[in-house]
């Protein structure tokens, strides 16, 4: 899952990647221009063409309006496809799953408007900008140049957004680049290891911790979109709630960064427990936060592949009594890459089934990762770590 980022004044070094560069039906101009041209130079040559000739260009005549009819269609197709979704399409889209309103002491916040199903993609959007993380020259610039860079529709949803932390010795009437920074520094989202964007609809998404939050984002780096699933089950009339931050911590901690960070006292259902059953799922949490680091130590060697899988399942015991469902594609896919490290192709099939499950609902069906845990039920021995270990039994999934 991709979290929020502040952006840093530190030297990096980025990689800048061209497009892909798509291929394109041949222009039915030049289609026709290539077979004048040839005609042209036939005629030259028979300064009295003969019956045959005439025939001959008769034909040819015939083949280049055939092509160029043919293609046509095809062009259009092509051309309406390569058409963006308009601001209606997206509002439109929008008003069918959730709506945007007020919420006592959030702000703004997205309420379901119908019953969605675990799994269903709530929101998909593609950045207004894109900045570099960390970068070596005045962030305020950069990003007032950016913005020249967008449409009137575009500027206003960037200025529509809250934010926090603003100076408050300077007036957010007159001083815009400190307002436009405060804005970015509120909302900005990782689009990668190196890189942050703005989201102005998937920005109304306000935070719930552990159990509390119901859908998550990730970045696509193909197709440039930041995809929004649902992780549960979500009933019309339901806020949307995503995390800001890694909620596997103690709830006093998680209040101390979110009033740091965004100027809020995070008051969800999970910070709202009693004092009894807060300290209950702090317990929980914990307990899956250490979980994590020793099945992580499996890499070293310190224990071995059935002890890992003992672990993972403990983790996915924990979650559920916690009701923390979050990153059990990633979870799954480890344990599967254990299996195969130990050259267990049944437990690899089997865990590579639960991972493609569980991504379907966080990444979606049409993921990468689903391609990937499809690949390997069918071809287990191509995982990279296969017989990377001593081949023993891992066990399957019982969950």
């Amino acid at each position: 899952m991709t979290t929020r980022r502040r952006i840093s004044q530190r030297k990096t070094s980025l990689e800048k990647s061209e497009p892909e560069a798509f291929g394109r039906p041949r222009s039915v101009k030049n289609s026709l221009f290539s077979l004048h041209k040839h005609v042209y130079n036939a005629n030259r040559v028979f300064s009295t063409p003969k019956v045959p000739t005439l025939l001959a260009i008769i034909v040819l005549i015939s083949v280049a309006c055939y092509l160029a009819l043919r293609e046509l269609p095809y062009r259009f197709v092509q051309k309406q496809s390569a058409i963006p979704a308009t601001h209606d399409d997206l509002e439109a889209r929008d008003a069918s799953i959730f709506t945007v309103q007020g919420i006592p002491g959030k702000g703004k916040g997205i309420i379901a408007v119908r019953d969605i199903k675990r799994g269903e993609v709530v929101l998909q959007e593609r950045p207004l900008f894109v900045l570099p993380s960390e970068i070596t020259t005045s962030p305020t610039a950069l990003i007032t140049r950016h913005l020249s860079l967008l449409t009137p529709y575009e500027h206003a949803q960037f200025y529509n957004l809250s934010y926090v932390n603003f100076p408050p010795d300077l007036d957010p009437e007159n001083d815009f680049a400190e307002l436009a920074l405060a804005i970015f520094q509120t909302n900005a989202v990782s689009t990668g290891v190196n890189s942050v964007g703005i989201f102005p609809r998937m920005a109304r998404l306000n935070h719930g911790c552990s159990s509390a939050f119901n859908v998550v984002y990730t970045w696509r780096e193909k197709e440039g979109m930041l995809m929004v699933h649902a992780i549960r089950d979500i009933q019309k009339g339901e806020e949307l709630l995503t995390t800001y931050t890694d909620t596997k911590r103690p709830r006093d901690q998680r209040r101390a960064y979110l009033l740091h960070q965004y100027s809020f006292h995070c008051t969800c259902d999970v910070c709202s427990l009693p004092d009894k059953k807060s300290k209950e799922s702090d317990r929980r949490l914990k307990s899956m936060s250490e979980l994590h680091a020793q099945f992580a130590s499996w890499g070293g060697g310190t224990i071995d592949g059935v002890q890992a899988i003992e672990i993972v399942k403990r983790i996915w015991e924990v979650g559920s009594e916690e009701g923390y469902l979050s990153e059990r594609g990633r979870l799954a896919a480890d344990a599967a890459w254990v299996a195969a490290a130990h050259s267990d192709a049944a437990s690899t099939n089997a865990w590579a089934r639960l991972a493609e499950e569980w991504f379907g609902y966080e990444v979606g069906v049409d993921s990468e990762q689903v391609s990937e845990m499809r690949t390997l039920q069918t071809q287990p021995e191509g995982h990279l770590a296969w017989a990377s270990r001593q081949a023993i039994r891992i066990p399957t999934p019982d969950v």
